[in-house]
């Protein structure tokens, strides 16, 4: 409140805003002191989940650093008149030919996203293939080839990079048709055209077994017990000289611990989960059996259950 005079109460009074109407009024007598005043203070919107050091101001839609114009563009409204048909096509091809010319990087930034939520990935990951998809277009290699194949690829490189890895059959399900060969030409083609830019080497972050463990063992239902063994016994695995990718090391293990437990998951279904061919799991199977008391935790089963594992 703030006090204002009122020439109805012939003295300064108490006088109250209602932002609703815009309306100055009296406290006192309830005149209406001013009309339809114009609001010049900021908006602000506050949302539960924001810490308080945040800037609650709205000043209107995000921006993107990757866009010309940073996002932010002018769109005419359609005319009125005689004329309103022709002019309002003639404005819109003017629109679509000029006014935007982010609009590629736009679509291409929207599939990203869609691939990504799919994946249920964070924002970083997101905007780190942006950024990645964004440095190739500038060098303006990749026309004619597969944009699917370009984008999924641009995902993969920054889950790594995150150190958020997804395997390439994971991205691919997501890849509106691309193949795993495809996506795999895309990166070793985008890795190198990067490495050639930077003058250096681009750093891709390492891949751990550990690193889809949790993921792998969600998708066959297995319970907490069998999920920390699996995880003890691929950080073991890393002490060992097993010459085998972390993805099939991964699937081994889960194959090692379930034939361990009441419910056991078929190797069919392991390689449906990790996406690794069965024959590679039987390998992978064989070059760590010779290691299981050292690698499954004997809090999960007795040493002498681990000796009668099956024989690869």
């Amino acid at each position: 409140m703030s006090d204002q005079y009122c020439p109805e109460c012939k003295r300064a009074t108490e006088v109250v805003f209602d932002h609703s109407a815009g309306d100055t009024v009296c406290s006192e007598c309830g005149l209406v002191l001013e009309a339809h005043s114009i609001d010049e203070t900021s908006e602000w919107r506050t949302f539960a989940n924001e810490s308080s050091d945040n800037d609650p101001v709205r000043v209107g839609g995000p921006t993107n650093p990757l866009l010309t114009d940073g996002g932010l563009s002018t769109v005419i409204s359609k005319p009125n008149g005689a004329q309103a048909d022709f002019l309002s096509s003639s404005l819109g091809r003017w629109q679509n030919r000029g006014s935007n010319p982010d609009r590629s990087l736009i679509l291409a930034f929207r599939t990203i996203a869609n691939m990504a939520d799919r994946l249920g990935l964070v924002n970083t990951i997101k905007d780190r293939a942006n950024e990645i998809y964004k440095k190739v277009e500038d060098l303006k290699s990749i026309r004619g080839r597969n944009q699917d194949a370009i984008l999924a690829a641009c995902l993969y490189i920054a889950c790594r990079q995150e150190d958020k890895p997804r395997t390439v059959k994971e991205i691919c399900s997501v890849a509106n048709g691309a193949t795993k060969k495809e996506i795999g030409r895309a990166k070793e083609f985008i890795v190198k055209q990067l490495e050639v830019e930077m003058g250096q080497s681009m750093e891709m972050g390492t891949i751990h077994a550990g690193d889809f463990v949790r993921r792998f063992c969600s998708s066959l239902g297995m319970n907490n017990n069998a999920v920390k063994a699996v995880q003890e016994a691929v950080k073991r695995s890393e002490e060992l000289d097993i010459r085998r990718s972390p993805i099939s090391i991964a699937a081994a293990v889960i194959y090692m611990i379930t034939q361990l437990s009441d419910d056991k998951k078929p190797m069919k279904d392991i390689s449906v989960a990790t996406g690794v061919a069965e024959g590679t799991i039987r390998n992978s199977y064989k070059d760590l059996h010779p290691y299981a008391t050292r690698l499954i935790p004997t809090t999960y089963v007795k040493e002498e259950d681990i000796r009668n594992l099956p024989t690869p």
